[in-house]
Order: structure tokens, then sequence, then C-alpha cells
């Protein structure tokens, strides 16, 4: 791929391709294509381009992660074997590449967290559209698919009217089910299900839960981060247990160690309707000790700063324990020291889809061929989080939307 990002056109090839969906997956595939010959036209129902990954970038554009290969694999779970061989072709060190082609410079932050070095989406944004101009690609914002009318061209929405079009190759790159606003409203889901292409119920992923929590605990904590913690989700094959911090919501939890369970706690809650993610509040200390510091003489101490002053746990920690322990446990410090070594936290539902970073759901993999071809519609492809797959956050999601794209008409691109 070349260093440059105002690369000239290539000879054109004689074929065309449409590109509806202008977010990373599908501009990733407009360059693709065009950097082949392809004559490519992209079609964006929005006013602008790559909305939600501007969006992503506000906090700080995490565009891949820098773990070994092996453990970044094994974070797209059951979807691995058919994403693992884009992936080994253009992963993580293929996407920096990339970046610097595009003159954006990353770093890798202390997690494993790749980031633009500026910080955000928006320089890396403009200098790809600035290549795609140079590689000859036209973009028709304000053109919502509508679906294929009864000669196979595709429909779109505008304010001028309806349009149609069609093209050698299609791609589809309409995101998920979540952030409507930013364009991913997830309703090709019907479309594509009226043409006969099976598809998988959206589900949140990546997403907050919630708590039936106390009024008082709202107006104490809400906001406040909780550090230093596991959370452990049972799942069919086991125990699923991270560490990290979450934060505190009005209506729950949310935050990055809690996505990083979602999944394993949205599922349990579908199947059975309850979930409970099992909080160690001193993940450092063994129950042993815990115990022993709590069973020391308190004095005219308060229960809370006993807590501070034995285990140092802040106040944030002290009000879950005293929202979710019976007073008889909290008189007892042998039992005391169990419930803050497992703490259980009971949800009551996830939040709502749009909410959720990502969705689960979409175009079921057996749709699919290898190279992500709608098999009753060869020419058409379904790219990114149209997918039925999920990804933990941390870059593993982008760089999967990135890399979905590496086969054209049987041809590496």
């Amino acid at each position: 791929m070349s260093s440059n990002p105002d690369t000239p056109a290539p000879k054109p090839n004689g074929k065309t391709a449409m590109i509806i969906g202008a977010g990373p997956a599908g501009l990733m595939a407009a360059e693709r294509l065009a950097g082949s010959g392809h004559a490519v036209t992209i079609y964006e129902g929005m006013p602008s381009a790559g909305r939600k990954f501007l969006m992503a970038g506000k906090s700080g554009l995490n565009i891949t992660h820098a773990e070994d290969l092996e453990t970044f694999l094994s974070r797209y779970g059951t979807s691995r074997a058919r994403l693992e061989p884009h992936l080994r072709k253009f992963g993580p060190t293929e996407i920096r590449d990339w970046c610097a082609g595009l003159g954006i410079e990353t770093f890798v932050g202390s997690s494993g967290r790749v980031f633009p070095t500026a910080m955000k989406a928006s320089p890396l944004l403009r200098a790809w559209l600035r290549r795609l101009d140079g590689l000859g690609c036209k973009i028709h914002y304000r053109h919502y698919w509508t679906g294929w009318d009864e000669t196979e061209n595709a429909v779109f929405k505008t304010p001028d009217g309806e349009v149609t079009a069609k093209a050698d190759i299609t791609v589809l790159a309409l995101g998920g089910g979540s952030w409507k606003r930013l364009g991913s409203d997830g309703k090709w889901m019907e479309i594509l299900k009226s043409a006969g292409i099976r598809c998988n119920p959206f589900k949140p992923a990546n997403c907050g839960f919630d708590v039936a929590w106390t009024d008082h605990l709202i107006d104490k904590c809400a906001g406040s981060p909780v550090k230093a913690v596991t959370l452990t989700v049972a799942t069919k094959s086991g125990p699923q247990t991270v560490r990290g911090e979450f934060v505190i919501s009005r209506t729950g939890i949310e935050g990055s160690a809690v996505y990083a369970i979602s999944a394993a706690l949205r599922d349990q809650w579908l199947e059975t309707g309850d979930a409970t993610v099992t909080l160690d509040l001193t993940p450092d200390r063994d129950l042993a000790d815990v115990t022993a510091r709590l069973a020391k003489p308190r004095g005219k101490n308060s229960l809370g700063n006993h807590l501070r002053k034995t285990l140092g746990l802040d106040a944030t920690k002290t009000a879950l324990i005293f929202e979710t322990t019976p007073r008889e446990t909290l008189n007892d410090p042998a039992k005391l020291a169990s419930a803050i070594k497992a703490l259980p936290l009971k949800i009551t539902k996830p939040r709502p889809i749009d909410e959720a970073i990502s969705t689960a759901g979409g175009v079921a993999w057996e749709e699919l061929d290898e190279n992500f071809q709608l098999k009753n519609r060869p020419g058409t492809y379904c790219l990114g989080e149209m997918v039925d797959w999920e990804a933990p956050t941390g870059g593993y999601l982008l760089t999967a939307c990135l890399m979905l794209n590496t086969t054209y008409e049987g041809n590496l691109i």
C-alpha cells in the first residue's frame, strides 16, 4: 500500500464498485478496490463520512492493539476461525504501517492499546478521504440505501428524490444496530431478510447494565469509579474474570471492565432472565489476610473508617458493601471478609442497544463465503459490524472492520 496519502489513481480495469456506507469498513473497501483499478462510488446516508469513527476518537482513537498476535486473535472468540486468515494478512502491524502511510504516527499506550500521536480521529479521516479522492473515488452523501428494485439496482433515498445505481461489485458496510444518530440504525437487516438472507438478531455488545440501586447510593456514588477490582461472571465453560475498573452510573454499571465481561453477562441474562457479576474489592489480598485485618479491634471507629484503615477501601467501595450486604454480615468479620472477596451484584438488564458501543448479531456466517461475499448474491459483500461477530474494546473492533475486505472476485487486493 502506498506511503503517500495523495496517491494518484491507478490505471482503470474497466470494472465498477459501489460501496454503501462510509464508515471504516466501507472506506477501506473503497481504498482497496480503487487501488486495484475499479471505478469506485461511495454512498453514505449521513451528511458526512465516518461519524461513529469520529465519535470514537473524541476520547482518543484506539485504532488497534499491540499485544502478541495469538492473544490478539483469541479476542474474537467463536468468530476467530473466520476472521483469522484476514487478520493475519492485515492486522495490527499493517494497520500501524497504513496509518504512517497517511502521515499519522501512532504510539503504544501503557495497556498495549495503539493510538494516533494526536489522539484524534479527524486528522486520519481527512488524510484518508484525501487519498480516496486521489484514487478517483466519488462520494455521494445523504444517499440512504433502501434496498434493491426489481432489476437489482440499488435504490437510494435522497433529498432530491429516489435514485438507483448498479455496479460490478457491491459492498454493504452499513454498520451494526447502535448509535442510530451517527448512521448505524440497523434497518438494513429487514431488507436482507426479505431477500432471503439469514440475519441473527442484534444484541448489545460492550455495554453497561442496569442495577436496582437505592436512591442513597445514586446520590452518593453516581459517576464514581470503582478501581482495582476483579469482576467474575459464571459461564457454561467456567468463570470468566477480568481485572480493571468500572463506573457506577445512575442506572447501574458501565466502563472498561464491565465492557470486557459484557458478552458473558448479557448472554447469562438472555438465557435465564437473571444475571450476577461477582466483585472482588481487594484482589491483591487473599481471604485470610482480609479476615485477619477485619478482626482487629476497631474501637470507636465507624465500620467505614475501619474498612478504610485496615483494607484501604475508599468511600465508593464501602458504599457498595453497605448497598449489597445484610446487616448480620456487616457485624461478622469473617462473613464480611467473604463478602468483600465475592460481592454479588445482581443485574436487572443490559442497557438499551442504541447505547452500546457495538452490537453482536447481523448477517449470519453461513450466508457468506470465506471472502464475505453473499452466497446467494454473487458480487455483493457484507463487511464490518453488519456481520455477526463481536470483540471487546481495545482496538479489536476497528481492526476487524479495517481488515474485513482483503479479497474481491477471488483475487487478493
